[in-house]
Parts: C-alpha cells; structure tokens; sequence
C-alpha cells in the first residue's frame, strides 16, 4: 500500500445527483461503472493534474492506531467479519481519515456517516471507489491499490458505524510525560560552541527523527529520535529549548545549551497532532508551551521548559456560518501573539480562530473570533501585529489583528492555498506584502499588508504571480533577499516536484527561473521532491531538502541566494527523508 495516499469517497458518495447531473449527464444509470468512467473522463481530461498533489497532502495517513478504536460492527449495515472490519478500518485511518476525519463526520473530506452511505448502498459506493471521480476522490480499483475485494469491503465498512478511538486526557498525558533531566539538572549556560543562531532543525520525517545540523559547517551535530512524522519545529523565546512534534502527538524539547543538544523532556499529548509553540510575549518568555491535537480535538497548554501539562481544553463545536456541530474539529496552525501573552489557535473544520491568553491559566480566557471552515497554516505580517492564515478549503485568507484582537478581513484567493508561514517582502509598487503559493493551482498571490502606509493596497490582493504549477507547500523569501523561493514538492510532473522555482522581487514580471535541485543533488533513483526552502540566519543561503524514499539516498541542498548556485549537497546515510527544516534564529523572531 501506497504510505501517501488520498481521500476516499468525496463528494459523489455525498452529493451524487449533482455530480451525475453536473458532470455526468449522459449516464443514465448511475449504478452502471462503466457509463460513469466514461463520462467521468470527460470531465476529467479537462481538470489540471495538480488534483493528485491535493490529494497527497490532504489525505497523509492519520497517526492513529486503529487498533485502539473500537469496533462497531452493527446490524443495520452490510454483513461484515471482525477480521474484514479490522482491515477496513486499518485502509480508512490510512488512507481516508486525513479527508473525512475520523469520525467520518466530514473535514476537507465529506462526511461519509452510514445514514449518507446507507442510501446510497453497496454498489452505488463499489463504482466511485473503483472509479474515483473529477471531484478529487482517486480512482482507487482501477489504479490497482485495492483489491476488487477490497473497494467490496470499503463500501460495506462505510456503512458501519465509524469506530471511534479512545480519548486523550490528564491521566494518560501524565502517565506519556517523562523528565530526562530536571531543569535543575540541566547546564546554566551554554556548554557547546556551536553558533546556535544559524543551526538547523531538520525533519527527517520517515526515520521519526530530526537532524541538527551547524549551519556554519553543514555538519550533522546530533540526530535525535522523536515522534512519527514531525511536522514542526519550534523554538522558545530565548532560542535555547527547541519543541517538535510528531504527527502521533509526541513532543520532544531539546535543550541546544548541552555539549551535544538533546531530550530533556517529552510527552504525548494525544493519538495524532499538528502544532505547537510557546509563549514570546514581555514577561513570559519560555514560560508556557501549548499543543494542538487531531485527535482528540483539543490543545493543552504546558510548562514550558518540563511539558508538564497543565490545562486541557476540547474544540469541539459549532462550525461557523451553518452553526452544525461537529465533533472533530482539528487543532492547526498556533502562534504566539507579539501583542498579548495569547497563544492563536486555528480551529480547523469549525474555522475558528481561538486568542488564548496565559496570564492565569487557572482561570483561562478565550476570545473567539469566526474566520472560516478549514483553517490551515499562516504567519504574521512583517510588523508581527497581523495573522494571516489560509482557510484552504474554503479558498481564503483570514486577516487577524493580534492588537486589536479581532478579524481585520476574510480574503478570496484561488484555489487551496498553503503558505507554510508565508512570506513578506517590499513590493516595488504596491508595498509590504505577504505571499502564499497554492496546492490547488500554480498561482502565487500577493496580499498588501500596510494599512497605514499604504491604505488602498491592504488586506486586497495586489498581484498573482504564474509559478512552475501546483502542488506548493512553502514559499520563502527573508528580509536581507530579493529573491522569491517557491516549491512545487507535490506536483505530479517530476520536471516541476524535483526543481524550484525563484523569482526576482525587484522584478516579478519577467516571471521564475527553475532550478534543478534533485539533478544538483545527484541521488540517483526515486521521486526525489524538493520542498520548503529556509534561509540561513544571515539570509545569504536557502537550504532546501530532496526527499526521497525512505530506502533511497536524500540531501540537503545549500544553495547561494545571491548566485543562485549550488553551494552544497550535504549527504549522509543519516539523513532519511528530510523534508521541513527550521532555522534556529528565524524560526524564534519569525523571520520569513
């Protein structure tokens, strides 16, 4: 089975007389595959290819165990065995959870609960998941990735009701948190000398560690064993303890002050994550952490150099506009406010927008601010006062004023737009801006950012730049650059996944220059994707990964900002799948 694959049954499963009659006019029968294939292909040959890029990122296996959901084979739906329930269930946290949620209660995915796929029945379900559909949802039989008995089991497990796995709260955070070594315990000052502003943290996402790599040498300081598929790293203020977190909820904080930087702390704050961060506001410098958990839908706020937790509180809710419950609602994106000593916390599928002040954490107040559904990732503005954070679904971008604590604006863009932390350079003409590139098309766009020196430009889209193609995670630029990175890691074309496309601020319309960084980094076999560029600390080099398989070579690719060529390939055998990498002095003063 493919590790990176995407939704399952999406809006046809949901809505299928729209599809049939919007789509497919001319089938007659809509239980008839063959008809629906075909006229399906019509309207797919006419659909951008980036439709698979989406799909890879949206639908990443879920972290959970489904070993620990319980199953719920139940009398209304098709017969089942425990050994077929078992193995759907394992398929969907796999491959569909990341789109419908785990409680199939619908997330960028749609809902998939046995009353929608009750009525629809068993062969209805059997066609679209053979066959996919325009709408996003692969063509699982045809392809070859399930088995004829499979997609059979698939449409009669969706007809169950969804197992769900057990919740996550103080006992079993406490019984996962462990003390490596007390504060107490712990150096004074720093005992290595290392120039840990320009060191690196690096993803090395299937080996379920991070590399710590010197940025002024390029040599490996410590590889660190972690949680499965960190997503980020974070520092505290004072850029002495690094924080990562693995898609399993595990969090590491890495103390750089020891002679070899390493564990000091760890815990598991749930069964899957996304986020954390820690307190930056006067006064509370690295006194706090808080993390964001999938599942449960909660975030819990911590010590900030022990991660004992100390208050846990639950998203779930009404989602905005339609005012439904829904019982899942992801944590995304935290930053902490510059303004206030808040965190912000992205509510995913509610698209909330949480203020979490820390100043009594016994008493907590939350602020909630209606943004919208499918709030994902964002960064701050260059003055570090504004919060712009894409609702990628929902094809905005949400404007929140840390200061003022309040939406500044909701801004339409094209479609799935994924910033990373996005990024802020002077536009020639229009002024501060802040960049997001996209998953679902090749455009980047350009949003004005100075309300007051530049009034008629803010909070508008000023510009869109043509990039390489779809498929973006990141774009980057830093403030001693005139050069505008973008990755299209994603993007089916291997000519678009395996280079990088670099624009001239100074002069964005005479378009990109592609650069090959996968031939660069002479790897031989495999998908070799290059994704998220990051500045060194003196921002005169972008440093970008080439992730290939996990048996397959990989590297890092320095490269010279001013020249644009290749300046190194750092290779070792420890370097397993490399993706997201976090520069220590950057990643602490959110410089991007």
């Amino acid at each position: 089975m493919k590790p990176l694959s995407l939704s399952l049954l999406v809006a046809a499963i949901l809505s299928a007389s729209t599809l049939i009659h919007a789509e497919t006019a001319a089938v007659t029968d809509p239980k008839d595959p063959a008809a629906i294939h075909k006229a399906e292909a019509k309207t797919s040959n006419a659909k951008d290819h980036v439709e698979a890029a989406q799909g890879s990122y949206q639908g990443a296996p879920s972290a959970v165990d489904p070993k620990a959901a319980k199953n719920m084979i139940t009398s209304e739906g098709p017969p089942m065995t425990v050994a077929e329930f078992d193995q759907a269930k394992q398929i969907f946290f796999e491959r569909c959870a990341g789109c419908h949620g785990v409680l199939r209660k619908g997330a960028t995915g749609k809902p998939l609960t046995p009353d929608i796929t009750r009525a629809k029945g068993t062969e209805y379900l059997k066609t679209f998941i053979n066959y996919g559909s325009p709408a996003g949802m692969p063509n699982w039989g045809t392809s070859g990735d399930l088995t004829p008995e499979q997609v059979d089991m698939m449409a009669r497990y969706v007809q169950h009701e969804p197992p769900q796995p057990p919740e996550w709260g103080m006992k079993e955070m406490k019984e996962s948190w462990k003390m490596v070594v007390k504060p107490e315990d712990r150096p004074t000052k720093q005992m290595n000398a290392y120039n840990l502003e320009n060191v690196f943290s690096v993803t090395l996402r299937d080996a379920g560690e991070i590399a710590l790599i010197d940025g002024d040498t390029k040599e490996i300081i410590n590889i660190i064993k972690t949680g499965y598929a960190v997503h980020i790293s974070r520092l505290s203020a004072s850029g002495r303890y690094l924080f990562v977190i693995g898609r399993d909820a595990r969090i590491n904080l890495i103390d750089l002050w020891m002679e070899k930087p390493d564990t000091v702390a760890e815990i598991k704050v749930g069964m899957e994550a996304r986020s954390v961060d820690t307190s930056k506001y006067k006064g509370f410098e690295d006194k706090f952490a808080i993390a964001g958990s999938y599942w449960p839908p909660q975030y819990v706020i911590m010590e900030g150099d022990t991660l004992e937790p100390k208050q846990i509180v639950s998203t779930r809710g009404m989602v905005v506009g339609t005012q439904e419950y829904h019982p899942e609602p992801r944590v995304a994106a935290i930053v902490a406010s510059h303004e206030h000593p808040e965190f912000i916390v992205n509510v995913k599928e509610t698209g909330k927008v949480l203020l979490v002040n820390y100043e009594d954490i016994d008493n907590l107040s939350v602020t909630t601010i209606p943004a919208a559904p499918f709030l994902h990732d964002g960064g701050w503005d260059a003055t570090h006062r504004y919060f712009l954070t894409a609702a990628n679904q929902s094809d905005k971008v949400a404007v929140i004023d840390s200061k003022e604590r309040k939406l500044s604006a909701l801004i339409d863009v094209d479609k799935i737009p994924h910033p990373g932390r996005g990024a802020n350079f002077v536009h020639p003409k229009y002024g501060p801006v802040w960049a997001t590139s996209a998953l679902g098309n090749e455009k980047i766009t350009l949003i004005g950012t100075d309300p007051e020196g530049h009034k008629d430009n803010a909070w508008k889209v000023v510009e869109t730049l043509k990039g390489q193609g779809g498929g973006s995670l990141f774009i980057k630029t830093h403030p001693k650059s005139t050069n505008l990175w973008v990755d299209t890691g994603l993007n089916p074309d291997e000519k678009l996944s395996q280079s990088l496309a670099v624009f001239d601020i100074n002069g964005l319309d005479k378009g990109f220059e592609a650069l090959p960084i996968a031939e660069w980094a002479e790897l031989g076999e495999g998908p070799k994707r290059v994704v998220q560029p990051e500045y060194n600390k003196a921002g005169d080099e972008v440093w970008v990964s080439v992730w290939n398989g996990k048996n397959q070579k990989s590297a890092v690719v320095v490269i010279d900002d001013k020249t644009r060529k290749l300046k190194k390939v750092i290779k070792d055998d420890r370097l397993i799948t490399p993706t997201g990498k976090f520069n220590v002095y950057n990643t602490v003063n959110d410089v991007y």
